[in-house]
């Protein structure tokens, strides 16, 4: 082969050689650099691809926790994922800080990587060094259920801690929505890899609970003043008069109990507490000293406390303390 063309091709494998070296040396500090490793990982929590982020080198999966917050329909939007700084920490090691939007709100999470040596052997491979895969404990009071980002996790025991697995970043908005009962939704935000977060959701008697059970208590009450004795039966006013009765009695109700309902003393069981009310009762009596008519015609106070619980059609039942 004559010389000059045997150059040309030395020339063409040498062009050849510096642009792949151009190309390793592109990618490893773009996609296999250490930030290039960790947005890697955050474009899969981003397209909620949670097989493939718990792949990653360095995401350890946690013998503690159940895997419902990891459910695709679970995890909280993640955009405009956008590198803050890569910091060289020596000794192989990179310290990552990313800044994002999770679940509607901004944030940023710093993460540790180590190199680990190369794949094929030319392109940097690396590993997280604290796993991004963090825990969350969830506990429910007086209650069973929650629902985390929109999804109905499954039962909790009201007042034990069950803990779950999550990705980080991660948010989570906890609460519970029901007939009667309500809690304030609780954000629990995860933004640093190996976190042990904890959350309560704390469920109380709703405005609706309330309502229902002051109109039971308001249409018995009023029932009680259709009786025609001092002592109404099963009633929680009354009044003891020694002077002999000379006309029925006649009870009203001047100011009804204001309803409050909290929660009993075991999951299920809810109480309206010791609540003040009047009633009004009015008898023409005859004195037993010396024969003299006279008109009971006074207020007569009392109070109410009672147990409420929930039968099986998830109807309110009540019952007097």
């Amino acid at each position: 082969m004559p010389p000059r063309i045997v150059a040309r091709w030395l020339v063409l494998l040498g062009m050849l050689l510096l642009a792949f070296l151009g190309t390793v040396t592109t990618l490893n500090v773009t996609v296999y650099s250490a930030s290039g490793f960790v947005s890697s990982y955050l474009h899969a929590v981003a397209r909620q691809d949670v097989a493939d982020a718990r792949r990653m080198p360095g995401v350890t999966v946690s013998a503690d926790g159940t895997d419902e917050l990891l459910a695709p329909a679970a995890l909280a939007s993640l955009t405009d994922i956008h590198l803050i700084r890569d910091t060289d920490d020596r000794g192989g090691r990179h310290t990552v800080l990313y800044g994002y939007t999770i679940g509607g709100s901004a944030g940023t999470s710093s993460f540790v990587v180590e190199h680990t040596g190369a794949r094929l052997g030319v392109f940097s491979a690396w590993r997280f060094v604290d796993s991004p895969q963090s825990l969350l404990g969830v506990t429910v009071q007086n209650g069973t259920g929650v629902v985390a980002n929109g999804v109905t996790l499954p039962t909790i025991a009201s007042g034990r801690m069950h803990t779950y697995r999550v990705l980080t970043p991660g948010r989570v908005v906890l609460s519970h929505s029901s007939a009667y009962l309500a809690a304030a939704k609780v954000t629990a935000l995860i933004d640093e890899p190996a976190t042990v977060a904890q959350a309560t959701v704390d469920i109380q008697a709703n405005p609706a609970f309330v309502r229902e059970v002051q109109k039971e208590l308001d249409r018995f009450l009023a029932a009680c003043t259709i009786q025609k004795v001092l002592l109404p039966t099963g009633c929680p006013m009354g009044e003891q008069i020694t002077d002999r009765l000379q006309s029925v009695p006649t009870w009203s109700i001047v100011s009804y109990p204001i309803v409050t309902i909290v929660p009993g003393s075991t999951a299920g069981r809810w109480q309206v507490p010791e609540t003040g009310a009047v009633a009004h009762l009015t008898v023409k009596v005859k004195s037993i000293f010396d024969g003299s008519l006279s008109t009971f015609d006074a207020d007569v106070p009392f109070s109410v406390r009672y147990l409420i619980t929930f039968a099986d059609n998830g109807s309110p039942v009540i019952t007097a303390e």
